[in-house]
């Protein structure tokens, strides 16, 4: 019954959702940003100047001018398509040709912000631009809104991600149809999630880049939520227990865990919305509801998988495990009582390793890529490299300064600003009609995404222009794309500590009532908040410093809060997992280094597995053209990996080694206030039982 629901539900919201269409919409409002309120002043009082805008870039080796009878038909043409409001002539307006004539360019001016004018709209006027190339004019087109027609739809990642993923299960099961019951699970999740959110995005603001994020998190969480249900299920099989017997056993145990990493999972996105940024809300609620979906699958069509196949996949478990001669959990045994011997050691080395990984993201610089770092291919990423070679790198990201009350109409101003060291050129004042705003526009000498770019935006807010307010009466503001980076970055770094504390303190509080400890909590805290600090210090060195060759610049300004928020929540899986099989150990023997050595023994394969099916899924987005999907991929699969690798298999034993009967301490007074919640069967022994029990022995 439940297959054939989770079929319905997928097919009636894959066909209404197609049905319906979506509605992505990138919000980048920054209320009480500078950036901002330059922008809301001018779309009150100029909204044909507010409107974003297109740039057709013109190159001939002999002279664009020669030129002219192929140019003027096609602005023509451009000047009727569609949201299209206002078409500059290249050849009647100053400053669009470059020294050597062989660069102009057009500006196309559109009827709405970029988001808004439909992709079919901006491939229309792509294509009818470039008609006009041939006998030596090289037509290419630049602008966000031309960048997001020109963005793929995807899927070779997910699919690379998934086919990987299939070879993992298959070593691991040693059986293709028991290998296929996670990737079918998660197939399922996701592919119903991503209806919902397509219906979704017609009522809240969701961002273009919420689908393939989401799969993302989708594909790798539900793999690994399935996993850890079916892996338990499998170690009951091999225990001696019947099918019946298996599931229900799992489902109790494992499907516990997993529905508490789930609620983890989702409090750690949701904490986003405390960032207070619209442009994130959308995408941690379509995440969340994406980890929900999973989830839920996990422990309802992943037993129904089970019951449906479980005689074959029986029988295929238990011929695998007579052919294979190695004990079950005896190399996690040996590394455990390795680690036991020497916790100090290991905990230091690999401490050291974290937070030497963890250093170069002090210096990570925030941002939004352009089109400086798309495809060479790309007709945006061409057009920005004519314009730059034909105007100057600073053209590309011209600062927007915006005056109101100047009585001179500006002159003060353009002639502060050119003035002013780091800035190459100043275009004349626009004084807005029916208003006693100015508009100014200044090209910087460095490129949009360079440091000295965004130090040029500090030192005109804080040294240039108040002296000048003063002397003139007049009110300035200094926008533009980069400035609007800078306003993104300083909102996040001023919310980032108590998006940390909500996220942190919910997740320990909740670990605290699970556990019974204190010191379960602490160590987690600590422990995901060092891998987040190396995948961020990796992401750093390859995007930010150019490591391997990668076009150096910013990191995405939303992408460490993001991470943040998905990698505290998958590290909670493991955590969850490994940690509810010391504590179920704990109860049933008393014996604190048994639990820790037969916590890992039964956890340690599953946990490596699955975390090497969350990095190669994670590290499939590394084939994507979009920058920002490439550091979401490669800051998942670096966290994950060290926390598999080096935190679950190291660290954790290390500590909870040192702890001993300690790490499971609750201060009475707390113990009476703190619900209790179980993630171990009822019919478990209590640890003061067990302790006893233990002692009498």
């Amino acid at each position: 019954m439940a297959i054939g629901l989770w079929v319905a539900v997928l097919a009636g919201v894959t066909v209404l959702s197609q049905a319906v269409g979506d509605d992505y919409h990138d919000e980048h409002t920054l209320p009480g940003t500078e950036s901002q309120l330059l922008s809301d002043t001018l779309e009150d009082a100029a909204p044909a100047q507010a409107g974003d805008s297109v740039q057709v870039v013109l190159h001939d080796e002999d002279g664009v001018e020669a030129q002219r009878d192929r140019i003027e038909p096609m602005l023509g043409d451009l000047s009727m398509l569609p949201h299209v409001a206002h078409v500059a002539d290249p050849f009647d307006t100053p400053g669009t040709v470059s020294g050597d004539g062989t660069i102009a360019y057009v500006t196309v001016t559109l009827d709405g912000a970029a988001a808004d004018v439909p992709a079919d709209a901006v491939r229309d006027i792509i294509d009818t631009a470039q008609a006009a190339s041939g006998d030596g004019l090289d037509v290419e087109l630049g602008g966000d809104a031309v960048r997001g027609a020109e963005e793929s739809e995807g899927g070779a990642a997910e699919g690379a991600g998934m086919l990987a993923a299939l070879v993992i299960l298959v070593f691991m099961f040693g059986s293709f149809l028991a290998a296929t019951l996670p990737l079918i699970t998660a197939v399922f999740a996701v592919g119903s999630t991503l209806g919902v959110i397509v219906l979704l995005s017609n009522v809240v603001t969701i961002a273009t880049y919420t689908a393939p994020l989401m799969m993302l998190v989708g594909i790798g969480v539900g793999i690994d939520y399935a996993l850890l249900v079916f892996a338990r299920y499998r170690s009951e099989l091999l225990a001696g227990a019947d099918r019946q017997q298996a599931a229900r056993t799992a489902l109790d145990t494992a499907g516990r865990s997993v529905i508490f990493a789930g609620c983890t999972v989702i409090i750690a996105l949701l904490g986003l919305f405390a960032l207070g940024l619209g442009s994130l809300q959308g995408v941690a609620l379509a995440v969340a509801l994406t980890v929900l979906v999973t989830m839920l699958a996990s422990l309802t069509l992943m037993p129904s998988l089970l019951t449906v196949f479980g005689k074959r996949i029986e029988k295929r478990i238990l011929t695998h495990a007579q052919r294979s001669k190695r004990q079950p959990g005896a190399r996690w045994r040996r590394l455990a009582d390795a680690v036991r011997r020497r916790p100090l050691p290991a905990l230091v080395a690999a401490v050291a390793v974290l937070l030497a990984l963890s250093a170069p993201a002090l210096g990570m610089r925030l941002g939004f890529a352009d089109a400086g770092h798309e495809a060479t291919s790309s007709t945006s990423r061409q057009a920005y490299d004519l314009l730059a070679a034909g105007f100057g790198p600073g053209f590309n990201g011209p600062l927007i300064v915006l005056a109101e009350g100047a009585s001179d109409g500006g002159a003060a101003l353009a002639s502060t600003l050119e003035e002013t060291d780091g800035i190459a050129g100043v275009a004349p004042p626009q004084p807005l009609p029916d208003t006693d705003l100015t508009l100014v526009v200044t090209f910087p000498d460095s490129a949009p995404q360079d440091a000295a770019t965004a130090e040029l935006v500090h030192r005109l807010r804080d040294d240039v222009l108040p002296p000048l307010e003063e002397s003139t009466g007049a009110t300035y503001l200094v926008g533009g794309s980069t400035a609007a980076a800078e306003d993104f970055s300083a909102a996040v770094s001023d919310r980032l500590p108590l998006f940390v504390a909500v996220v942190v303190g919910l997740s320990a509080l909740l670990l605290t009532a699970v556990f019974r400890s204190v010191w379960v909590p602490v160590k987690a805290a600590v422990l995901n908040l060092l891998s987040i600090g190396a995948s961020l210090g990796v992401v750093t060195l390859v995007f930010g410093e150019g490591l391997f060759g990668v076009p150096a610049g910013p990191v995405e300004a939303f992408v460490p809060v993001m991470i943040f928020a998905i990698v505290f929540g998958l590290s909670m899986d493991y955590e969850v997992f490994l940690v509810s099989r010391m504590h179920e150990e704990w109860r049933r023997s008393g014996n604190a280094v048994r639990a820790v050595r037969e916590g890992l023994a039964t956890t340690g394969g599953v946990i490596t597995a699955a975390a090497a099916i969350m990095v190669v899924v994670f590290g499939a987005f590394l084939l994507s053209p979009d920058r920002m999907l490439q550091q979401f991929g490669l800051g998942l699969a670096v966290a994950v990996f060290l926390d598999a690798v080096v935190i679950r298999c190291l660290i954790v034993p290390a500590v909870m080694s040192l702890l001993g009967e300690r790490a499971w301490w609750l201060p009475r007074w707390l113990d009476r206030i703190l619900p209790h919640i179980a993630l171990e069967r009822a019919d478990r022994l209590t640890r003061d039982d067990a302790v006893a029990a233990g002692r009498e022995r």
